[in-house]
């Protein structure tokens, strides 16, 4: 059984509206008061992965945060010249190195229940630095684990 903090039926709420409703691009988590996850900032459906980033980033380079992201890509499929719009929805847990450690076990622990909770989710990124989350690192991650 999953350790840490409970999900809120908030934070279920805003899941659902990511991947089965299509209503946003994104949403970004935090811990409040050690107590429960709130939802912090929700990503219109038309935003891009650089606001996601600046989001995610907002609260400041040592504070941790979960995030769930409805990522659109290409593929192309070997053999062919032709290329299809895919999107697969991943959780990510940012937990910068300047973070405290007791935020670190904290987040770390709770990310389980998330995991557990987000039925869906086609990708689990956990991140600690910058160079972690750009854009092509995270793409290549989730093209390279594609289950087609």
């Amino acid at each position: 059984m999953a350790t840490g903090i409970p999900l809120s039926s908030e934070c279920k709420h805003v899941f659902d509206q990511i991947w089965r409703l299509k209503q946003h691009r994104y949403a970004i988590f935090r811990i409040e008061n050690e107590r429960r996850i709130r939802v912090e900032w929700l990503g219109v459906r038309e935003a891009g992965y650089e606001e996601f980033l600046a989001d995610l980033c907002r609260a400041g380079p040592d504070q941790c945060r979960y995030a769930v992201y409805d990522y659109a890509y290409r593929q192309q499929y070997q053999g062919t010249t032709g290329t299809r719009l895919r999107e697969k929805l991943f959780l990510m847990l940012w937990c910068p190195s300047q973070a405290q450690i007791k935020d670190k076990m904290l987040y770390s622990s709770t990310f389980a229940v998330l995991k557990q909770e987000f039925v869906g989710v086609g990708k689990c990124i956990q991140a600690t630095e910058l160079d972690d989350i750009h854009r092509d690192r995270v793409e290549n991650e989730l093209c390279w684990d594609r289950e087609d």
